[in-house]
């Protein structure tokens, strides 16, 4: 190296990328990570499970590796499964009579359609030569046909469940990234004007987050969501997004608190700068790393909680799938033993909140002064 050369020290965004490529688990959970968001920006674009919401199987399709089922076990009515197989005549019947001289009327290749209470269907047999018609056609008979099985099952109405995931993967994620960049953002404001002008300023917003802080968070998104009265993304955001600023709150006042006496902010203050130059151009920067640890750890708590409350009915509106929507509509499917919607709602959820969890801790320790 000659005497003009000079050895650029790294920077702390450079000193903390390099300790997360040594980290092979923080690598391996940033690549599941993407693969969630690429998943979502294709769903989102339309190109991946835009016809998430098309009745492909019979409904209740169990997954192909379970099988096929009968009308009976996915939960159809007697009826459906008497268009099956026509049950044998029942001796004791005061109708037995009147079936028997209908069947020997309309000859033996034609059986009587019955409904429930073992009546003959006065349309039946209109009904037998429509879809018969229907059928015939190529193009409406593939359109007819509805899978006894889907490769990860289907629910009531025969969406298959791979599509809706990836679906309500879309709603769940932006629910939980746009929200923790509003609590973020809350968060930040509220603690730096609080930590560096202190006295009466974090007076009042210490008693404000106090308040906060005071209630239990289930029951403080639950109120706020009684309040709104709205059911909508747009609602789930506010909702998170205003009662989740707290934490952040309580770490950036720290870090104001103990930045705003450091020599950097002395020799700004003699050039004449102004409080919101000082606040934001000189001490955020040094102060950033905590910002976006925080939007990765509240993305994560936001995701639980857009499915507590899709779950317990105050989330996203009928006709948006989400996670917790799913899991809503699973502990129905539970009583009949359709398990697979849960499933798949479920693993999805813990991969991704699994993955970022451990990103976070990982992007935590690595921008932590300390280990520098």
């Amino acid at each position: 190296m000659t005497h003009t050369e000079k050895q650029v020290s790294p920077g702390l965004w450079a000193l903390a990328w390099r300790r997360l490529r040594a980290d092979h688990t923080a690598m391996f959970a940033l690549a599941v990570v993407v693969a969630y968001l690429v998943a979502l920006v294709l769903s989102a674009s339309g190109l991946l499970a835009s016809d998430w919401d098309a009745e492909v199987g019979v409904n209740y399709a169990p997954p192909t590796f379970v099988g096929a089922q009968t009308a009976a076990e996915r939960g159809g009515s007697p009826a459906a499964a008497e268009s099956e197989a026509l049950p044998p005549e029942n001796p004791l019947d005061p109708l037995k009579d009147i079936i028997r001289e209908l069947r020997a009327s309309a000859g033996a290749q034609q059986p009587v359609i019955v409904n429930d209470y073992g009546i003959p269907d006065p349309i039946g047999k209109e009904l037998a030569e429509v879809r018969a018609e229907l059928a015939k056609g190529g193009a409406a008979k593939a359109a007819l046909v509805r899978r006894e099985t889907l490769p990860f099952g289907g629910d009531k109405w025969g969406h298959d469940i791979i599509k809706k995931t990836i679906k309500g993967a879309e709603t769940s994620i932006v629910v939980g990234i746009v929200a923790a960049f509003l609590a973020t953002f809350l968060g930040t404001v509220f603690g730096a004007v609080s930590g560096y002008f202190g006295g009466k300023v974090d007076d009042f917003f210490n008693w404000f987050y106090s308040i906060f802080t005071s209630v239990p968070y289930l029951l403080l998104i639950l109120a706020v969501a009684a309040v709104l009265q709205q059911k909508g993304v747009l609602t789930i955001v506010l909702i998170l997004g205003l009662t989740g600023w707290t934490g952040t709150y309580r770490l950036i006042r720290a870090e104001y608190l103990k930045h705003k006496n450091r020599e950097y902010v002395w020799a700004a203050d003699a050039i004449g700068a102004s409080h919101m130059r000082k606040m934001f151009t000189h001490i955020f920067p040094n102060v950033s790393h905590v910002a976006l640890v925080q939007i990765s750890i509240l993305v994560v708590g936001f995701i639980k909680s857009e499915v507590i409350l899709s779950f317990l009915g105050f989330g996203v509106p009928v006709g948006t799938v989400s996670w917790g929507s799913m899991l809503n509509e699973a502990q129905n499917e539970l009583i009949l033993g359709k398990w697979w919607q849960l499933v798949a709602a479920s693993v999805a959820m813990a991969v991704l909140v699994t993955a970022f969890s451990l990103f976070t801790d990982a992007l935590r320790d690595a921008l932590d002064p300390k280990l520098k």
